[in-house]
């Protein structure tokens, strides 16, 4: 859950400093911070990506997990999601705190790297995908508390529930899953990172929620396989 902690943390510091001298701070400055965070995050994808010892299966597993995310429509029912959720929430209750709680929790929880990083930590123990993610959704929390306020911190607590939850899970299935399976899954994990990084980056925005059934895939494939 360390992590996840970090994660929660950089939001609540973040949400803190942007609500306090966020106004101050020049474009250029949170441009430029975002993109040393964007080629950090290549750099983790990388990183996972290059441990596979079978680099057909994550080509299958990319391409069948694309197939699968496409006609399912992932990110569509996402997006979709996201927005009556917030339509729910803020009926009747249109506030800046409300509106400022609802926006941060979609933008931090619904994505790929939230499901990525948690998957990672609770699978190999490895916090790297996640404290990107810090980093990243820390710049955010300053940018947006500027406009919205301190509410950017209050989302700090699904934050907290949604990936502590799926970090516990995948704690849980390792016990199921030999070190080879894992290799494999993280391989594939860290493809779809660096597909992250580059819409960070804004070189090529990457349909990831599309592509995450290929983890999925990857386990029963490399299963299969041994």
């Amino acid at each position: 859950m360390w992590g996840t902690f970090v994660n929660v943390l950089a939001i609540i510091a973040g949400s803190l400093l942007g609500s306090m001298i966020g106004w101050r701070l020049e474009q250029r400055l949170v441009t430029t911070v975002t993109q040393a965070t964007g080629l950090g995050i290549l750099l983790v994808g990388i990183t996972m990506a290059t441990q596979s010892k079978n680099s057909v299966l994550v080509i299958v597993s990319l391409m069948g997990g694309g197939i699968c995310g496409e006609l399912l429509d992932i990110e569509g029912r996402l997006a979709g999601f996201g927005r009556r959720l917030e339509a729910l929430l803020t009926r009747g209750g249109s506030g800046r705190l409300t509106r400022a709680f609802v926006s941060a929790s979609l933008l931090y929880c619904v994505g790929a790297m939230a499901i990525m990083g948690s998957l990672d930590a609770g699978l190999r123990g490895n916090y790297s995908t996640l404290y990107a993610k810090a980093l990243l959704d820390g710049i955010l929390a300053v940018t947006m508390a500027s406009t919205l306020g301190w509410g950017v911190a209050l989302s700090a607590l699904p934050v907290l529930l949604y990936q502590g939850s799926i970090t516990l899970l995948a704690a849980w299935l390792q016990n199921y899953l030999t070190p080879a399976v894992v290799t494999e899954i993280t391989a594939t994990g860290g493809l779809l990172i660096i597909a992250i990084s580059l819409g960070v980056l804004k070189i090529k925005e990457i349909h990831v929620g599309n592509l995450l059934p290929a983890i999925f895939l990857a386990a029963l494939l490399a299963l299969r396989w041994q």
